[in-house]
């Protein structure tokens, strides 16, 4: 038995940060703002290498407990958390490249208004999410799932004076309360299930449960936890929020977007393995969701003109990846893949930053070429993820995508064959990018110039992961975790997959290096496919036909104008004007005039008089 190990101070550090600088920040230097949230992120990673050497081999779960936080009856939920080794692999990435990102932020967020605001926020989230990750209990989990969510909200739309910045933050934020709603009823099954939240109780549960009891409820928390991871990890039909979450400054990109928040779905699933192995049809439909999510976004990124949405639509695609990975039972690949992923993505994302700090702020591939002799490190580095995503071998993307290939052929081998296919398109989208980008001639209207070591060091750092990150062995560190397994190694499937990789980038090559017409010419020959895929299937345009546009009018004509101004308003204004008509009319009997005053007691006189003798009468 450990002593304990202080797990608490991992993601208290980080919002430590967030309140100096939230608090203090607008009277403080850049330099002291970046020092603090930098300096606290950092202390973090380091707490957190401290922890697991501490704590290794780690074979089972080091759990602390805090104090209760709800107690109602036999409800006991308390603020515990807890490490065993996917924790330690989600934490060593989240603060590891979430130090690299704050360190990169510092250079290029330097001359930006509000620098103290976006740091605040950005502690926020490493809070919120390491929050998330050391979670013992589902609903400590969520309190970090719906933190994340905020921050991702104030981070899109950091430059709230621009329009399309503060429309892609609400938009994340409503597009992920449909997957939270998904999550929420999965946590209330859960405990009417289990009579528990917490990790230990609710898997030690669901392993003893037999085919004949309860996999139908199994089935329906499993499927509600998909809706929630969907919607976090940007898979269909809630991807759509993603690619506009570009909007943010590009170092949200990287970190929220690329490397650590988009992965909280994977994690999650990946986390709840005991449920999903016991609900073998809502395996089926991770599966289904993640192969689609792949290839529709992986045919969108190949069309994309900007360069930051090109490498989103390919966060979504490797996303996608990451799902069919956990559908098909192979959880140490699926976690695999977020370590390489936050590798090179964060590295392509970062990389795409400085170009755009290079070219003042252009962002259009059409207006770039030939900057690799001007921005030669951020060349050389993003050539490091490049390769990696493409799956070339021996780095790092080659690893992780060829157990999720391997284990896909053990589950259905069309699903390896659509993944195939979609790891030649996902070389060829990025080789694309690189080319128009880097390679020709420079077609822009600015002095490119290269960004300063502040930004440029982060890169060289994660180019260097991006190479050797395939040699960690994520799976066999995960073993104690997910006894589960992919398929078996087999020479020529790999093959046939690098393959796919290599070809992908020489028709590239050959589109916009060799034959710079041919792009043009194909898009002309496709006609209405192409403006399909290009305006990306317009589900966008489908969601505001079905479901935006008729919520907003029926709330202007139904909940508006015939609920709030006709009826509610109706009813206050009516009450409004009988008041005022009934006190013009008292109004008058107090004119202040004697002789009125005399008359109107003459008149009640008589009245009283004639009622009395109408009433002797009778």
């Amino acid at each position: 038995m450990h002593e304990s190990q202080s797990l608490w101070l991992i993601p208290v550090l980080p919002l430590l940060g967030f309140l100096i600088n939230g608090l203090l920040g607008k009277r403080l230097s850049n330099g002291v703002v970046g020092a603090v949230a930098v300096g606290t992120v950092v202390a973090s990673f380091l707490w957190v290498l401290k922890t697991v050497s501490s704590l290794m081999p780690l074979e089972h779960a080091h759990i602390e407990t805090y104090f209760t936080w709800i107690q109602s009856g036999s409800v006991n939920i308390p603020i515990e958390l807890s490490i065993d080794r996917l924790t330690a692999v989600m934490l060593l990435v989240v603060t590891g490249i979430g130090s690299l990102i704050h360190i990169y932020a510092t250079g290029y967020m330097s001359h930006e208004d509000g620098f103290y605001r976006f740091f605040a926020y950005l502690n926020l989230f490493m809070f919120f999410m390491l929050t998330l990750v050391l979670a013992n209990n589902y609903l400590l989990l969520f309190v970090g799932w719906e933190g994340v969510g905020l921050c991702s909200y104030l981070l899109i739309g950091f430059y709230y004076l621009k329009h399309s910045a503060s429309t892609a933050g609400n938009k994340a934020f409503i597009v992920n309360r449909v997957g939270d709603f998904g999550f929420s009823l999965a946590m209330f099954l859960i405990f009417i299930t289990f009579g528990s939240l917490s990790f230990p109780a609710v898997f030690e549960k669901a392993k003893a449960l037999t085919p004949e009891h309860g996999l139908g409820m199994m089935t329906a928390i499993c499927l509600l936890l998909l809706v929630g991871a969907a919607g976090k990890s940007a898979q269909v039909p809630l991807y759509v929020w993603l690619p506009d979450a570009m909007e943010g400054p590009t170092p949200v990109s990287a970190l929220i977007h690329a490397a650590t928040m988009v992965t909280a779905g994977v994690y999650m699933v990946a986390r709840s393995a005991a449920l999903f192995v016991n609900a073998p049809i809502a395996m089926e439909v991770v599966a289904y969701v993640g192969l689609i999510t792949a290839v529709m976004a992986a045919t969108i990124g190949m069309t994309q003109f900007d360069i930051k949405k090109v490498f989103a639509y390919s966060t979504v695609s490797q996303l996608g990846y990451m799902f069919v990975a956990l559908g098909c039972g192979a959880f140490s690949a699926g976690i695999f893949h977020v370590v390489t992923h936050a590798f090179f993505k964060a590295l392509l994302f970062l990389g795409a930053g400085s170009v755009i700090h290079a070219l003042e702020g252009e962002q259009d591939i059409r207006h770039m070429g030939g900057l690799r002799t001007k921005i030669p490190v951020t060349f050389w580095t993003l050539a490091c993820a490049w390769v990696a995503i493409a799956g070339v071998p021996p780095f790092s993307g080659f690893h992780s995508k060829d157990e999720i290939l391997l284990a896909a052929h053990h589950h259905h081998p069309w699903m390896y064959w659509v993944g195939v296919v979609t790891a030649g398109m996902t070389a060829f989208y990025v080789s694309r990018c690189m080319f128009m980008t880097f390679f020709g001639d420079y077609r822009g209207h600015h002095h490119p110039h290269e960004s300063p070591v502040v930004m440029t060091g982060p890169l060289a750092i994660l180019a260097l992961l991006s190479l050797v990150g395939g040699y960690t062995h994520i799976p066999h560190f995960l073993e104690p975790v997910f006894p589960l397994k992919g398929g078996e190694h087999d020479s020529m499937l790999v093959a046939i997959s690098v393959a796919a990789g290599v070809i992908g980038i020489g028709l590239a090559y050959f589109m916009y290096i060799m034959s710079p017409e041919t792009p043009k010419s194909i898009a002309a020959s496709l006609g209405g496919i192409y403006r399909m895929v290009y305006n990306k299937y317009w589900v966008d345009e489908i969601y505001d036909a079905t479901i935006v546009n008729p919520l907003v009018d029926g709330s202007r004509s139904m909940l508006w104008k015939g609920l709030d101004a006709g009826m509610i308003d109706g009813a206050v204004n009516g009450a409004g004007s009988l008041s005022r008509l009934i006190g013009g009319i008292t109004r008058r009997l107090q004119s202040g005039n004697i002789r009125t005053y005399a008359a109107w007691v003459i008149a009640g006189s008589v009245f009283a008089f004639a009622m009395m003798v109408a009433g002797g009468t009778r």
